[in-house]
């Protein structure tokens, strides 16, 4: 008897044999991979962030001001190979800061990818920009070079050296790429993207600290690029941001804009245009520094997790384990499961059955096109992210869940 079809099982092939995809079967393996009651991601703190707080708070500088601050940023750019690191506050004050910088004003309009986390659509929102939405490919999950290549030939036009819209008359100003779950996007035909539309190519890296391109680490081939140290991120500082950027100038303004815009004096408050009180706090980059220096333990344990879960997952039909994309090196921050589009329509039943067996798990971010706000807001075709939103699953994928044995 064939075996029944319904809101929670599906029909596939393994090794020649007819089984049951279901809930219950993707539970199963979870359950056996991991421990019950495992979040997502959660942050380790085993290291000498304790010291260094407590250093930091006998010191007496626990704001914006501080050596943590300026060795945290110094560690941030001898990492990832970028000219200059400024802590900011979070993820989005930095990936803020980062198009402020790039030059984007009031009535521009910047590309994003739909499929992104809404604070990547919100910091072009608050330059008073409007998010123009790009669509991803499945290889990477992020922005789709080729795609927006044809897009943009049938779409913007050059003038003075400024890339426009034919279609609104606003002018696009810049591209920003999102490294998604820490896989890098395929920059290398991005930038010639960029630079045949005359457009800043900025990265939100915010969950890619770690990740490499060719041998590259992600946030240095962008003008400016953001990081994200946020509770949930491969290391944290209780909340925090960075931007990264190989331009001195850039780097120094930002720097300046980002600290309310105060100009030096012995007395004085002298600000010379309207700034942000974005700075990242001492205390906050003491935990930072403390982090860093397990980072490549983190991404030790994490590739080894993803490699774990990609063997549990290989021999079920209807369902694939994601694995960073070809010349990559991913950080593997958030793990993902893809559905096979024929079992799309089962996965608010998994993502109920492991929830209620103590698993969690959640969907990627509902796209930015679908969101109030910016539901009228210009885009190309979206065909793959909306495809990729009905079929991903993220699973557990904290380091802790992969000792050091």
């Amino acid at each position: 008897m064939a075996p029944p079809h319904g809101p929670r099982t599906g029909r596939c092939k393994v090794y020649g044999v007819v089984v049951i995809f279901s809930a219950k079967k993707i539970v199963k393996i979870l359950a056996e991979a991991i421990p019950s009651g495992s979040p997502l991601h959660e942050p380790e703190i085993a290291g000498n962030e304790r010291v260094y707080v407590e250093e930091c708070l006998k010191s007496g500088w626990v704001s914006p001001v501080g050596a943590f601050v300026d060795r945290f940023e110094g560690v941030l750019a001898d990492y990832t190979g970028a000219g200059y690191a400024v802590a900011c506050v979070n993820g989005t004050a930095a990936l803020h800061t980062c198009l402020l910088m790039a030059g984007v004003a009031s009535g521009d309009e910047v590309i994003i990818p739909t499929l992104t986390f809404v604070a990547t659509a919100n910091a072009v929102a608050y330059c008073g920009a409007v998010p123009h939405f790009a669509d991803s490919e499945e290889a990477t999950l992020g922005l789709d070079p080729a795609k927006l290549e044809k897009y943009l030939e049938r779409t913007a036009h050059i003038t003075q050296g400024k890339c426009f819209n034919r279609r609104t008359g606003k002018r696009i100003a810049a591209v920003v790429c999102m490294h998604t779950f820490g896989h890098p996007v395929d920059i290398d035909p991005l930038i010639k993207v960029c630079r045949h539309f005359k457009l800043p190519l900025i990265e939100d890296a915010a969950e890619s600290l770690g990740s490499f391109y060719k041998d590259r680490h992600t946030g240095r081939d962008g003008l400016l690029s953001a990081l994200s140290f946020n509770g949930n991120k491969i290391i944290t500082t209780g909340g925090g941001g960075a931007v990264l950027t190989n331009d001195k100038e850039l780097a120094k303004a930002a720097r300046h804009l980002t600290t309310t815009a105060k100009l030096p004096h012995r007395w004085e408050f002298i600000h010379d245009r309207v700034g942000f009180n974005y700075r990242m706090p001492n205390i906050n980059a003491a935990i930072g520094c403390a982090q860093m220096e397990q980072l490549p333990g983190f991404i030790d344990r994490k590739r080894r997790l993803a490699r774990r879960y990609g063997e549990a997952f290989a021999g079920i039909a209807g369902v694939r384990f994601f694995h960073e994309p070809q010349n990559c090196r991913s950080n593997y921050w958030l793990n993902a499961l893809i559905l096979e589009k024929e079992h799309a329509g089962l996965r608010d039943s998994i993502l109920e059955a492991a929830n209620d067996a103590g698993v969690m798990t959640r969907p990627t971010w509902r796209p930015m096109h679908h969101l109030e706000m910016y539901k009228n807001c210009p885009s190309m075709n979206l065909d793959v992210a909306e495809d990729l939103y009905a079929r991903i699953i993220n699973i557990p994928s904290s380091p802790n869940l992969e000792n050091d044995s």
